[in-house]
């Protein structure tokens, strides 16, 4: 029993101390407070992101209601690694919504926790291609290419 508890212990002491901190704050991306890349909020549903040193746009993140605004449980997400020419299409919203879903800054800020977790942006904000690569084998579903209009 004591056991058990000390492994608990010792995790989410692990947890708190390996947590980083992302926010978003005058159009960049901090980790742990340095910046790491620029924001910009095109829209509710459409946000990019840019490289600090370069400005090259790295992602694209659009929000789709898959054309049925009063029903969720078609929507999905579109991740498009703009530099890396890779698109993902997700349903896997939870990654993205933050408590109720409407703030969309707090949505962004839990993206870049979801990217830097599965190790697809690194420290500095530069794309991992081999972490890309398995990223999209895991998460992509080709939704536009199922979907037939």
């Amino acid at each position: 029993m004591n056991k058990l508890f000390l492994s608990i212990v010792f995790i989410l002491i692990g947890s708190f101390i390996n947590a980083q901190e992302v926010e978003i704050k005058d159009d960049k991306v901090l980790l742990d407070g340095t910046p790491i890349l620029k924001y910009e909020k095109i829209n509710i549903l459409q946000h990019s992101f840019y490289s600090i040193e370069s400005d090259d746009e790295i992602l694209l993140f659009k929000w789709h209601d898959n054309e049925t605004s009063q029903y969720n449980e078609d929507d999905y997400i579109i991740l498009n690694f703009l530099t890396a020419k890779v698109k993902v299409e997700t349903t896997s919203v939870e990654h993205v919504i933050s408590g109720l879903g409407m703030n969309s800054k707090k949505n962004m800020q839990k993206l870049v926790k979801w990217l830097i977790k599965e190790k697809v942006l690194d420290s500095k904000g530069n794309l991992n291609p081999e972490k890309l690569q398995t990223f999209y084998d895991k998460y992509n579903e080709d939704i536009t290419q199922r979907t037939s209009r």
